[in-house]
């Protein structure tokens, strides 16, 4: 017999990662091999833009881990919208990843009232579509291979 509970458990939580990564580094050569290494760690990439007045126009937030960059978020304020300053944002991301932290690839999720479009004409293409999440809405999740020295 089990007691169930639901409670929020900052304990338990840190309990469970521990043994999860564990079972998944003892299950997956991959992540077994990635213990230990820089690329183990997941290291956060802010790309800002700043108007002339210093207020921020946009931004870019995400993370490095393995080859990977993930795009968590980027916004760029209605007046700066439609200018290229989006393209330019997520190039800069894109660079620093490739760059300096040897990714080969990025993924990000975005809604369909969001920027599916905007993703595709930036080379990105749709490797996951979730319809009615949230209730209403479809979710993408997108991909793109950065090519060296681009």
């Amino acid at each position: 017999m089990f007691r169930i509970e639901t409670e929020v458990d900052k304990e338990w939580l840190s309990v469970l990662r521990s043994r999860l990564r564990e079972a998944n580094t003892a299950a997956s050569p991959v992540l077994r091999a990635l213990r230990g290494t820089p690329a183990e760690r997941e290291l956060p990439l802010h790309v800002w833009a700043l108007d002339e007045e210093g207020n921020l126009a946009g931004g870019l937030v995400g993370h490095t881990w393995t080859t990977w960059l993930h795009v968590t978020y980027l916004w760029v304020d209605t007046p700066h919208r439609g200018r290229g300053l989006g393209s330019h944002l997520l190039a800069k991301a894109e660079h620093t990843a490739r760059e300096e932290r040897a990714c080969a690839n990025v993924r990000l999720e975005t809604w369909d009232f969001q920027a599916p479009d905007f993703y595709r004409r930036q080379g990105y293409e749709v490797v996951c579509v979730i319809p009615d999440y949230p209730p209403g809405v479809t979710e993408y999740t997108l991909t793109k291979r950065l090519v060296p020295g681009s």
